[in-house]
């Protein structure tokens, strides 16, 4: 069970459904996440030890499927494509990452790589996508309990 007493921030991270992410990571096959960019975009920087991160396919339903703990974080400076490279082959017993994901991010300049530990399922709750300016791949929100949207409320509202 994870401990949410000490975590800092709350995250939710949008991941491939295709790549079956989110099994593979509550499965234990996979450990650790990656972002990559051409510049410092979202989670550079934001993203620490202790924060917890909520996982949903993009696959439109827009539903928490598991959790993880954030274990380590590393924030790339400005890398060479060799170095992007090697740093993904280094860490890919971790990552698992399919040749399709690998191709997409093998090459940015800037890389987050985050470990992650105590990976779970949770009973599936849905966001309320209306507080975001913009729906990106990672959204910082805090803590998780501002934006989730309860069964209840999705039944009074309609859905």
């Amino acid at each position: 069970m994870i401990n949410l007493k000490h975590c800092t921030m709350d995250h939710i991270v949008i991941v491939d459904t295709r790549a079956k992410e989110i099994e593979d990571l509550v499965k234990g096959i996979k450990s650790m996440i990656i972002r990559g960019s051409s510049g410092r975009k979202l989670p550079h920087g934001r993203v620490n030890e202790g924060d917890i991160l909520y996982f949903v396919n993009n696959n439109g339903e827009g539903e928490v499927k598991a959790r993880g703990a954030v274990s380590s974080v590393l924030n790339s400076e400005k890398l060479t494509v060799e170095e992007s490279f090697e740093t993904i082959i280094r860490h890919q017993d971790k990552l698992q990452l399919p040749d399709k994901q690998f191709e997409k991010i093998a090459g940015k300049r800037y890389l987050v790589l985050i470990g992650l530990n105590e990976i779970e399922e949770v009973k599936p709750f849905r966001i309320d996508k209306a507080s975001f300016t913009k729906l990106d791949d990672w959204i910082p929100v805090g803590k998780i309990e501002t934006v989730a949207i309860r069964k209840s409320e999705v039944a009074n509202m309609g859905h």
